[in-house]
């Protein structure tokens, strides 16, 4: 691809996610008119709508991912964990907005393709946690993945955010080494 037209299509993911974040209604049209681009340019790498969710999707699941070593190596790992608690509930909120629509626009099982990834991210930050003697040596990333599914299943409306934080404490203080 070349440079202008990967640049284009950075430029229109970026304004998506940040469309879709406040509206899950936000149009192809509105998203090409705020990225700088026009309509055949939207279509030419996404040609649907569902196609442009789905690379929303993924980038974020993505960034998700590889987020866990860079905050092992600026926190220590019961922050780091907690810290990606957040952005996973960060990315809970696009998602929640999104969420139907990815799902209607494909029958492929997303959550498949990045259940190993998110246990092995998972299983970083805890491992890293065990070995410092800071967090439970008796959990796996799987008990914690249906621990902290109110990340992205919950809708507590204007308390989200204050909620999610107390709840998530909840979940850091049930984690910590005895």
């Amino acid at each position: 691809m070349r440079a202008d037209a990967e640049q284009n299509r950075e430029r229109i993911l970026e304004v998506a996610r940040t469309a879709l974040k406040a509206s899950s209604a936000a149009t192809l049209q509105s998203i090409a008119k705020a990225a700088g681009v026009g309509q055949g340019t939207l279509y030419r790498h996404f040609p649907s709508r569902e196609a442009l969710l789905l690379a929303v999707y993924r980038h974020d699941v993505g960034e998700l991912i590889d987020a866990a070593p860079s905050l092992l190596a600026e926190h220590p790992p019961a922050e780091a964990l907690r810290r990606w608690f957040e952005r996973l509930a960060a990315y809970g909120r696009i998602k929640h907005g999104v969420g139907e629509a990815v799902e209607a626009a494909t029958r492929a099982d997303l959550s498949s393709e990045y259940y190993e990834p998110v246990c092995a991210a998972i299983t970083l930050l805890l491992d890293a946690g065990k070995r410092a003697g800071t967090l439970r040596p008796d959990v796996d990333a799987e008990e914690i993945l249906q621990l902290v599914g109110f990340l992205w299943r919950s809708d507590f409306g204007a308390d989200r955010e204050a909620r999610t934080a107390h709840l998530l404490t909840l979940v850091m203080d049930g984690l910590k080494a005895q």
